[in-house]
């Protein structure tokens, strides 16, 4: 899957199925297959008697270009088989006949329009992800190292491949009061889901910078998501959002405490010299979902020492699954971290959990994954 990193330039793909096939792109010397096929088709046709008649298999050359190759390559492969069957057929003397090199110029000419035809797909396929890689960086937008007086890391996994970006959002903003920082998931799929989490990351970032009180934040959000559903469901859809999420924020006049704001989402995680434990959860319900509580989730205030990190993930993470349906242990794995040296510099945390899920997984993840690590920094930015 595709790793996102917030802090600085995308990472490398991460998993099995983390871009285009790679036999699929140019560039890759996919023209190998076709050129081992030719000479093992050579090969036979010369060790096998004469009653064997394998020389027309040349047809399956071009055939297997059109599919893995551009258009170039096949027209290549194509004219080398056309060349080569008369040689060939002369030099083994084996008297193919005129019916099998009509039956290998057939498979030379049908090549030509699948490899145009494939071409055109792949392009359609790398516009589409460029699309939706434009809407990824609107969404997940790049954070810079220190921004608002914090360190921190993402990354952001899409079980959908073409697709990059689901309802899993986050982002760190630099206010006046202090980093903020928000991690969350809608509820559902495609490209409601994606609107949600685009209208409530907008909402944060301003929210999050121009409000004092982390509750008037929590209020702000609450009411976007209403308002969404509401414009949602005048374009005539049916079923309304919600989203979990968790605001936390690091106050500028209180270094080793923070302010923690829970919607119904997974308890984050601390890890630190001590080891790992577990924030509480708060009372909240999820975005949107506020009228059947009657009342927004309270503001926490929590200790949060110097030299300890805050690991907030999706539900890709905590209900991830092995070959065997087993869930991956995340509190386990953070305390196989907790003594390592730098376990808790926040790139390297996260690095480190997205490695173990996609091994877990064996790349296999069913569903948008998120993870933001964050920790008290030095330098501070606002805007």
């Amino acid at each position: 899957m595709r790793a996102t990193n917030a802090n600085g330039p995308s990472q490398p793909p991460s998993g099995p199925g983390a871009q285009l096939p790679v036999l699929i792109r140019y560039g890759h010397r996919s023209w190998l297959i076709p050129a081992l096929l030719l000479v093992a088709v050579v090969v036979v046709d010369a060790l096998t008697p004469d009653f064997f008649e394998s020389l027309s298999w040349l047809t399956l050359v071009p055939v297997v270009a059109a599919g893995l190759c551009g258009p170039a390559v096949t027209v290549a492969f194509a004219g080398l088989v056309i060349v080569a069957y008369p040689v060939l057929d002369r030099l083994w003397d084996k008297s193919h006949g005129i019916e099998d090199f009509l039956l290998v110029i057939a498979g030379c000419v049908l090549a030509l329009p699948l490899s145009v035809f494939r071409a055109r797909a792949a392009a359609y396929v790398r516009h589409l992800q460029g699309a939706a890689e434009t809407t990824r960086q609107v969404v997940l937008r790049p954070v810079p190292p220190g921004w608002g007086g914090v360190d921190s890391a993402a990354r952001y996994l899409a079980a959908d491949v073409e697709a990059r970006v689901g309802g899993d959002f986050y982002d760190v903003v630099a206010s006046p009061y202090g980093a903020r920082v928000i991690l969350g998931d809608v509820q559902g799929k495609g490209l409601p889901a994606v609107s949600t989490a685009a209208a409530l990351v907008g909402c944060f970032r301003e929210a999050a910078f121009r409000e004092a009180d982390l509750a008037t934040v929590a209020s702000r959000l609450e009411e976007r998501v209403h308002r969404q559903n509401l414009l949602s469901s005048r374009l005539g859809e049916d079923e309304e959002r919600f989203a979990t999420a968790v605001v936390v924020g690091f106050p500028d006049d209180a270094s080793e405490r923070i302010q923690l704001v829970n919607f119904g989402h997974d308890c984050p995680y601390v890890l630190g010299p001590d080891g790992v434990r577990q924030l509480p959860p708060g009372n909240g319900a999820p975005l949107g979902l506020a009228p059947l509580t009657g009342r927004l989730p309270e503001v926490q205030r929590l200790r949060l020492g110097a030299d300890e990190t805050v690991l907030i993930v999706t539900d890709g993470v905590t209900e991830a699954r092995d070959g065997q349906g087993a869930f991956f242990d995340l509190r386990a794995h953070l305390e196989s971290l907790a003594g390592l040296p730098g376990a808790g510099e926040p790139e390297r945390l996260v690095g480190a959990v997205v490695v173990a899920v996609l091994r877990y997984t064996g790349g296999r993840l069913t569903d948008d994954t998120a993870l933001l690590a964050v920790r008290n920094g030095s330098g501070a930015a606002a805007g």
